[in-house]
This record gives structure tokens, sequence and C-alpha cells, in this order.
């Protein structure tokens, strides 16, 4: 059993739902457009193959759960200081002509509740409800790395990952992360999310040579200073199927960690188009009858 994780299967990675989200050809491009940022890290021998980093990308963003399918979680916040807070979230998940689709709904602490619908893939996009504002509306991409609910570490750019899909890149060859040999890679922002968050120099994503699939990832400054990172911990098998069961989110200054846990999972799911469509928003939404729960 490899180190740093509870189940190794080869299958068990292809269940990790957000990170399950369209084949697009990835291409590199060596950094440009912007005079502060952080400079690649090779961590090997030698330049790594950059034409060999992009079909590894590629191949990693076609991995998903097979069908429609529902999880529920838990957010449970972490302060370094302070009383810890949990809150209940409920996720529905499928795939349109665009890339993977995700409905999420979340419960905050004064019985309020809000709706979220992320739409992955080369053109990404995200939209709320909420019971203040029930009417659907789209959320600004300098809304995208504010807490979804109140001091969690969680944003709805950890959930979404549109990182994934960012066009410039470097690979930076293979690295160790946590025992496992992962393949490394700096994604560098587009203008557009570069300007809305100028402190976001790159993100680094670290990818399971064995298995392609998500280890860490981590957001640095414009110097090149991890700053929050994401880890995947560990899985759960459900029939035939592996999911992630848990993933911390920590902010590297503060120490402050959030912890994104499942407890619950239906799979082979049939759910109607409107589930994961804008204005379907507007229609609370049951969990379905059978859910699977993920002990602790």
């Amino acid at each position: 059993m490899p180190a740093g994780l509870k189940a190794t299967p080869a299958r068990l990675w292809r269940a990790f739902f957000v990170l399950a989200l369209t084949g697009v050809t990835a291409a590199w491009a060596g950094p440009a457009g912007r005079t502060v940022r952080p400079a690649a890290s090779y961590v090997q021998i030698g330049k790594p193959d950059q034409e060999e980093g992009g079909r590894i990308l590629h191949s990693f963003r076609g991995m998903g759960i097979a069908g429609d399918f529902y999880l529920n979680f838990r957010l449970q916040v972490r302060p370094r200081r302070g009383a810890e807070q949990e809150f209940p979230g409920r996720l529905w998940g499928s795939r349109n002509e665009l890339g993977a689709v995700s409905r999420i709904n979340l419960d905050d602490a004064a019985g309020g509740e809000r709706r979220i619908l992320l739409q992955n893939g080369v053109n990404p996009a995200a939209w709320e409800w909420t019971s203040a504002k029930p009417s659907p509306a789209g959320i600004a991409i300098n809304d995208l790395l504010a807490p979804i609910v109140p001091e969690t570490q969680i944003s709805l750019f950890d959930l979404q990952m549109p990182y994934l899909y960012w066009e410039e890149f470097v690979f930076e060859g293979v690295s160790k992360i946590r025992g496992r040999p992962a393949h490394t890679f700096l994604l560098y922002p587009p203008a557009d999310f570069a300007a809305a968050y100028p402190g976001l120099g790159a993100v680094r994503v670290h990818l399971d040579t064995q298995f392609r699939a998500l280890v860490q990832s981590e957001l640095l400054d414009e110097r090149g200073r991890a700053y929050k990172s994401l880890a995947v911990l560990d899985l759960k098998k459900v029939g035939d199927q592996w999911m992630v069961k848990t993933i911390d989110l920590r902010d590297e200054r503060s120490r402050d960690k959030t912890r994104f846990q499942v407890t619950g999972v239906a799979l082979n799911l049939d759910l109607a188009g409107a589930v994961f469509a804008p204005e379907g928003l507007n229609e609370k939404l049951a969990p379905p009858l059978a859910v699977t729960v993920i002990d602790p």
C-alpha cells in the first residue's frame, strides 16, 4: 500500500468528482505577459518534455465518475485558534456537452440555504441562488475565491478548479509528494483571472504518476510562495467505485484548515437536465432515496 493514502487501486483515482472534467487538448506556452510571476522549478535533471506533459494533463482531464451521482458531505472548519464549526452540504454531479457540471446545496448556521451551479470545462461558469436573493444569478470572476461559507477555507475556485484548464503551463517533472511520485505542473492564470487576482501568481498541481490523479495542489503568490493548499487524504470504495472521502484545504499563512468529508453517496443515477440548468436552482431538490452512508 503506497504511503500517503489509505487505498490505491487504479480505479479509485477516477472518483475525484471535481477533477473529472472535460478532455481538452493541453498546450504548453512559456511564461509571458506578466512582469512578476513564479518561475518554474524543475524537479529533475534536464528540462522535462513539455509535449509529454501536455499529454499527461490531457489524459488527466478526461477522468471521472461514470454517469450521474450524488454526494452528502460536511465542511469541518478547523481554525488554528477558536472553536470548530461544521456545515452540511449536498452535491449532484453529471456531464453535459460542455463538460462536467455540478449542483451544490449548502446550509448556513442561521438556517439559510445557498444553491450553486458550477459548469466546468474550457469556459467555466457559475451561478447561485440564496434564501436572501431567491433568483439565480451569475457569479462574477471576482467572487470565485471568496469562502463559500464564512470562515471556511473552501471557495468556488477550489470546487471548480479552473486552473486545470489554463492553457499556459510548465511541466516541472516528477517529484515526491507524501511518499508518492507525482507529475508536477505550474499553471499560470489567463489575463482576466490575473487582473481579478493579482496576488495569485500560479497554481502548482501534483498528479500521481501511476494513476494520473490529483495528490495535492498549491496556490502560489507572485514570488512562488504557497499560501493555500489542497490535499487528498483518503478514499472509500462503494460497490465497484472508489470515492474520495476526505480533502483538506489549508491556509498556509494562518494554518487554519477546512476538511471536506464525504458522508454519503449514490451512484448510477438518472438526473433530469433541469437539475443542472441555472433556472433549475429555483427548485428545491430532494436527495435520492437510497444513499450509501460513508463511515467517518
